[in-house]
């Protein structure tokens, strides 16, 4: 069996703020019907991820956010991943952020059935190893909404 080698990845992650920026990106998408997080800094004390919007989230949408995202943690959905063909990958799967040497084979990261995203990160194995999720911070300017989180 061939072992399948990932691109070289600039840093060392924490796994459990990892997965949980996949769960809210797809939090955002699905509330917001905005794209994943272009922008983002990903680390064990404290994460960033900013999100393009034409208005900024009401003070109801933020604890809404924080609530769902903590909704998915809890119920403990598998974190799987897989290695797909670019060609046979699905649609829905962004692939606009994968370096130009990306390989012809593709590491896609399952969260039980609620996201599926192309990633070199590492992950938890389950949503019942990431904690809880809080947002310290937020704010929006110039159409860029960014949310500041910690896992307790």
């Amino acid at each position: 069996m061939k072992e399948t080698i990932l691109n070289n990845h600039n840093k060392q992650e924490f796994p459990p703020m990892h997965s949980a920026e996949h769960i809210l990106n797809q939090t955002m998408v699905r509330m917001f019907n905005c794209d994943r997080s272009r922008n983002n800094h990903i680390e064990k004390k404290k994460s960033k991820c900013d999100y393009i919007l034409k208005e900024a989230p009401t003070t109801e949408q933020i604890y809404e956010i924080e609530n769902r995202v903590n909704e998915i943690i809890s119920k403990n959905l598998p974190i799987t991943n897989a290695f797909v063909l670019r060609k046979k990958i699905p649609i829905s799967v962004d692939l606009s952020r994968l370096p130009e040497d990306a390989r012809k084979s593709v590491r896609l990261v399952y969260i039980g059935d609620y996201d599926l995203c192309a990633c070199i990160g590492l992950h938890v194995t389950n949503t019942s190893e990431i904690g809880k999720f809080r947002i310290v911070s937020t704010n929006y300017s110039a159409g860029t909404f960014r949310i500041r989180f910690k896992l307790d």
